[in-house]
């Protein structure tokens, strides 16, 4: 029986429910500087989904790469939804006007 297809399927699923709440608490801490972390994490996914050999592990990089660069259009989202006032600011925080 092959079980990468389903395996690779829970693993997306996990993967996109873990970066939900880290731009959530991303962008409450630090606002919308940390873009480039994203960026550099999807960079480095994509150069390890291009350097594995094994089918798994390359397709479960690439699926943390781009869920990275999602992730830094999400946490500019995430500072409007905030703006809007559907998720609270920091009080530690200063904030644009």
């Amino acid at each position: 029986m092959n079980s990468e297809g389903l395996i690779i399927g829970i693993a997306t699923f996990l993967i996109i429910g873990l970066f939900h709440p880290l731009v959530i608490k991303t962008e409450y801490y630090t606002g919308t500087r940390l873009w480039w972390v994203f960026l550099l994490m999807g960079i480095g996914g994509i150069a390890g989904s291009l350097m594995v050999a094994n089918t798994l592990i390359s397709s479960l990089l690439g699926v943390f790469a781009f869920s990275s660069f999602w992730t830094i259009k999400e946490l500019f989202e995430q500072e409007k939804r905030v703006e809007r006032g559907w998720f609270p600011r920091n009080p530690k925080r200063k904030y644009k006007k």
